[in-house]
């Protein structure tokens, strides 16, 4: 007993896993209109609940920049972490940017049922390839003059790692 134990211990170390449970309530599609932004000439991004868009070159922080999809394993598997994140009352807000998706019906059905409740912009056309790049899931940390001062590749594995990487990265606790 105790040696199989040992072994399932180290089985979640090894592999990254975390045992964070999945968020038990239902998502909600949030707002775009409290997400700080400055002007800028970049492509508006549509937000999940119809109001108006954002340039995601136009936003400020600090926050984090959070590009995911549906279809995304990986982006999945960090959902209940940044879920939690956010039920804490995190210091710092997540906006999400779902690319590579059918439609927006698509999208807001995934947020609703899988306890997400952060501002979600769509991009449509893929028109973020340019400044994200090709993969997902990726988090920007966005400083206060909205200079991106890191770039996380992959998906966060605990909770611990999102508080971590905002203090060390935005010094916001």
């Amino acid at each position: 007993m105790k040696k199989l134990l040992v072994i399932a211990l180290s089985a979640i170390t090894l592999t990254g896993c975390s045992l964070t449970q999945p968020i038990p309530v239902k998502g909600e599609v949030v707002s775009c209109a409290d997400i700080k932004t400055v002007a800028s000439e970049g492509a508006v991004l549509d937000c999940l609940d119809g109001s108006q868009g954002v340039a995601a070159d136009s936003i400020v922080g600090p926050a984090l920049i959070n590009v995911w999809g549906t279809w995304c394993a990986p982006c999945r598997q960090e959902l209940p972490h940044f879920a939690h994140y956010i039920a804490k009352q995190g210091s710092v807000p997540i906006i999400g940017i779902a690319v590579e998706e059918k439609n927006m019906a698509v999208v807001r059905k995934f947020v609703e049922s899988n306890g997400m409740s952060w501002p979600i912009l769509y991009d449509e056309d893929g028109s973020t390839r340019g400044k994200f790049g090709m993969g997902v899931p990726v988090t920007w940390f966005i400083d206060a003059s909205g200079k991106v001062v890191h770039k996380k590749y992959g998906p966060f594995n605990s909770l611990e790692e999102i508080e971590l990487s905002v203090i060390k990265y935005l010094g916001v606790k």
